[in-house]
């Protein structure tokens, strides 16, 4: 639980500096994202770091308002809300955690339809331009 509530508190600092690079001590090497708007998972350290940027980059008026922590201390939720351009957004980060403190598997669900599809088009334009390592 320790060690995940202190990856926790490097993710809030990480999104208030917006120093993403802090995400390289907090991925694991296998970490898995799972979009809210595609199907298949993206496995691995690069797609995400890739994603979780772009994602800080395109909201706005970004705020964290709850978080909950399962029994194990593995496995964080966090409640947020934001914007793209004009369309608002609310929705959770589903955050689990190994030993070491390092996030395995992030997924994301948003809400409204007008808000995820907005979030969509941004991101498809720049994984457009997506080249993996």
């Amino acid at each position: 639980m320790e060690k995940t509530k202190a990856a926790i508190q490097k993710w809030h600092q990480m999104l208030d500096s917006r120093d993403m690079s802090i995400l390289d001590e907090l991925l694991a090497d296998n970490v898995v994202f799972r979009s809210p708007v595609a199907y298949n998972p993206y496995p691995g350290k690069p797609v995400v770091t890739f994603i979780l940027t772009n994602v800080a980059q395109i909201f706005e008026n970004f705020c964290y308002h709850r978080e909950f922590y399962s029994e194990d201390g593995l496995s964080v939720v966090l409640e947020f809300s934001a914007n793209v351009g004009e369309k608002k957004l609310k929705g959770i980060d589903m955050i689990q955690f190994n030993a070491d403190g390092q996030i395995i598997d992030f997924e994301v669900m948003l809400r409204p339809k007008s808000g995820l599809e907005a979030l969509a088009v941004k991101m498809g334009e720049r994984f457009a331009a997506y080249q993996p390592a």
